[in-house]
């Protein structure tokens, strides 16, 4: 979530929104092989919780450098909700907030706030009544989220802002304390696994008692910071469709509503380490040249240079459509599953392509040319030996979500 009063944008440090050619890790090959069997009918969306009909429950999150948001249009592109950034530290207040605040309403979007903590200024039980005097306050009205607090870097301070990890923990714990003194509910915490483990010392104090608002701009929520078994909100990109950065509500469209009237609710599970990637737009990299390339098998024509734009949206969306998906624009478990074609030695597509291309991110060296040959059929033979699959050197359902991960 964006910050800084000069530059509010960039924040995460080692995390997504700071870097975002950073990437997580590499998945285990196994636990993707695992993942594919319980997925391969599951509809589009973020989680576990959509494995009934329920589309991907959409929403975004934006501040004062969101200077004017067209809230008809965002509510016409099928956002659901929004969080908006309310205040920082306890001498800030976002210029913007009442009108975003209020325009998401407007339009029915459910919203709540969010605050920017800094621990290196005041208290956390000052900064949750700073917080809640300025617009941060839970109410049952049905169309209020609960309140957020946004732990994370913030440039030009030193790391952790200077607080140890046991100090850490005690002024979120103040804040959170404040928070549902004066509220009756906790406050959602909004971080990612790499601040949560070098600030709070992998601390599983708050996984108990709150809601997690994750961000992973890696086509998956994990890993989870230590203690939460799941997840409420994943931040999954900071562009594309909405203005802001990119969010996934953990649920249906009743569950968000209980979660507004009952500032709570209990989320599914989250999709498997290894599962299908979940990309949409604003992201960039090896994924989306393998998507590009598997819409150009199915039809379209686009440059496959590993950016999610509109072009790339658009063509998505035109996919879905002929294939009677929920056309949201957004390549989850159903579409990957409609996009990908076995191919083997012989065939001559772009598919191909795709193959060749993820083949070279994991370690080949072949040219990219849509052929699939003897030099592909070795490397396909190779990286099934590696992961563990049938080394048939054909490319089915079982690589290829491997490749894509």
């Amino acid at each position: 979530m964006a910050h800084d009063l000069r530059t509010p944008r960039r924040s995460r440090g080692t995390s997504p929104r700071a870097v975002r050619g950073l990437r997580a890790a590499a998945l285990g090959a196994l636990a993707a092989v695992t993942a594919s069997a319980a997925l391969l009918a599951a509809p589009d969306s973020a989680s576990a919780a959509a494995l009934g009909t329920d589309a991907a429950v959409r929403g975004l999150d934006v501040s004062a450098y969101q200077e004017s948001v067209d809230w008809p249009s965002v509510a016409a592109d099928g956002a659901s909700f929004a969080y908006i950034k309310a205040t920082e530290g306890t001498s800030y207040i976002s210029s913007r907030f009442s009108q975003q605040y209020e325009g998401a309403a407007q339009v029915g979007l459910i919203r709540g706030a969010y605050h920017f903590a800094r621990p290196d200024k005041s208290s956390g039980s000052a900064q949750a009544d700073y917080f809640i005097d300025h617009g941060g306050a839970w109410q049952p009205d049905g169309k209020t989220l609960p309140g957020v607090l946004d732990v994370e870097p913030s440039p030009d301070v030193p790391t952790c802002y200077g607080v140890a990890p046991g100090a850490m923990v005690r002024w979120i714990a103040s804040f959170d304390d404040e928070y549902r003194s004066r509220t009756g509910r906790h406050a959602v915490i909004n971080t990612n696994a790499s601040w949560w483990s070098q600030c709070t010392g992998n601390s599983s104090a708050f996984a108990a008692t709150n809601l997690l608002w994750v961000g992973s701009y890696t086509g998956t929520p994990h890993p989870l910071p230590d203690g939460w078994s799941t997840y409420a909100i994943w931040q999954t990109s900071d562009s594309g469709t909405f203005p802001g950065d990119q969010d996934l509500f953990n649920g249906t469209q009743q569950d968000l509503r209980n979660f507004a009237a009952n500032g709570t609710y209990t989320p599914s599970p989250p999709p498997p380490a290894g599962a299908w990637p979940v990309v949409q737009q604003g992201y960039a990299g090896r994924q989306v040249t393998t998507i590009q390339y598997l819409l150009n098998a199915h039809g379209a024509s686009l440059s496959a240079d590993g950016s999610f734009g509109t072009a790339t949206h658009d063509a998505v969306v035109a996919f879905q459509t002929r294939n009677q998906l929920t056309a949201d624009g957004i390549v989850g478990p159903n579409t990957w599953q409609a996009l990908i074609t076995t191919v083997q030695k012989g065939d001559h597509n772009a598919a191909v392509s795709a193959v060749q291309a993820e083949l070279n991110a994991h370690g080949a060296s072949l040219s990219v040319d849509g052929s699939f040959g003897t030099a592909t059929r070795d490397a396909v033979v190779a990286f099934q030996t590696r992961s563990r699959l049938t080394p048939d050197g054909i490319v089915g359902p079982n690589a290829w979500l491997q490749l894509v991960n």
